[in-house]
């Protein structure tokens, strides 16, 4: 048989029914779609958190004070929380020498600040000149904590563009140089930072800086820090880096036992492998899930193949009688579930592609169609035509010609 031919007749073929050919490329559509738009969200989300976690700045150890644990338990209890780092420890940590490229301690906290009849409850972060250059922070307008303001225990902030928003409204402007109060006392403010997005008490759109010696002064009351961030000078030392660390602190808190550390050093890359890895898990979950409605369609195709092999089983059995052999009515059956899965996958990766630019648009969620993801549910489609339609193709070019013949 002509592909020409076998063409021919799988497309008079798949007409002379189009309602039930309709149903079943839908069944093929919607499953294709559903995966594509769940690896699409799943990939969007990695891909966010990624992100989120890069802009924090490039290269990062983040080292906090946690209480020391005890005989025989795993985990450090109230990480972040204790008054184990001091600003010595940061000095000694930035005489480490080459691989350390900058360092900018904070001390963080929670207060009430206002302006103007209004309020909100945010994070207030005690910082150094370094930190804009450490946390990959800039300016929208104004300045940043300067040295001098550290030295003279300035009474100076600058605004995160959320707590901005929250104090002076969204359409403020020429902020700089107004007063905000902070626990009672007044600051004045010498600068916006960009947006940087995210959300969460962690967000830095939603914070307020001031320098760090004002903020064990007036705000803490103690000399005591509740991070320090390392930038380390490139990939390959983050290690090397993190081991001199964790070296140093362990003898200058005098711990000989580093299962007894009163301290805690994450190292940025291994977050962001470890984020990666339980995303990439639940994208596959999604995925899979979404995959359970491909076979439904699967088993849909089948049922439709095995329906017309009843209903054309006369013209099977003239077919073999002038000629045809096993292989052409094999091939000719085959050929119409393979389309009807092309088919129904050049749909449903329109469609999938539809739906995931519809979640990112109107439900504010990132998401990433990966050629990947796209080549994986086209090739799913084709397998499944493949498979599906094997026995049905098998069981028509099995036909008895006499007997088909009188099949009525």
């Amino acid at each position: 048989m002509k592909i020409s031919d076998l063409f021919k007749e799988t497309y008079f073929a798949l007409l002379s029914n189009k309602a039930r050919s309709g149903l079943t490329i839908l069944g093929i559509v919607i499953g294709i779609g559903s995966v594509i738009a769940m690896i699409a969200v799943g990939q969007g989300s990695t891909a966010s958190i990624k992100a989120s976690i890069e802009s924090l700045g490039s290269n990062l150890l983040m080292i906090s004070p946690s209480f020391q644990r005890g005989v025989g338990q795993q985990v450090s209890a109230g990480r972040g929380s204790a008054k184990t780092l001091t600003q010595e420890d940061a000095d000694a940590i930035m005489e480490q020498g080459e691989l350390i490229k900058a360092m900018a301690p904070e001390l963080s906290g929670r207060y009430q600040a206002g302006a103007k009849g209004t309020n909100t409850n945010t994070s207030v972060v005690g910082v150094t000149a370094a930190y804009p250059e450490v946390r990959n922070i800039q300016i929208e307008s104004g300045s940043f904590i300067s040295e001098q303001n550290t030295r003279s225990l300035s009474k100076v902030a600058v605004l995160g563009p959320l707590t901005r928003d929250d104090l002076f409204g969204e359409d403020a402007t020429d902020v700089v140089g107004k007063t905000v109060r902070i626990n009672k006392i007044d600051f004045k403010i010498i600068g916006i930072t960009q947006a940087k997005g995210g959300s969460g008490m962690n967000s830095q759109d939603d914070m307020i800086f001031i320098p760090l010696t004002t903020a064990q002064r007036f705000l803490a009351g103690s000399d005591y820090l509740s991070t320090i961030y390392v930038e380390v000078v490139d990939q390959d030392s983050m290690t090397a880096a993190q081991e001199q660390i964790n070296s140093l602190l362990l003898s200058r808190h005098n711990i000989s036992n580093p299962e007894l550390a009163d301290f805690s050093i994450m190292n940025q890359a291994d977050i962001v492998d470890s984020v990666s890895s339980i995303s990439d898990t639940l994208t596959m979950l999604l995925g899979a899930i979404a995959g359970i409605s491909l076979i439904v369609g699967g088993i849909g195709i089948m049922n439709m193949m095995l329906t017309t092999v009843t209903e054309r089983t006369r013209e099977i059995g003239l077919r073999k009688a002038i000629g045809a052999k096993k292989k052409d009515i094999s091939l000719q059956f085959l050929t119409e579930s393979v389309m009807l899965t092309f088919i129904g996958g050049i749909v449903g990766i329109i469609l999938g592609w539809a739906l995931s630019y519809a979640v990112s648009y109107f439900g504010n969620t990132a998401t990433e169609v990966t050629s990947w993801s796209v080549l994986l549910a086209f090739g799913v489609s084709a397998a499944i035509g493949i498979v599906f339609g094997y026995y049905p193709a098998r069981r028509a070019a099995g036909l008895n010609p006499i007997e088909a013949l009188r099949y009525e």
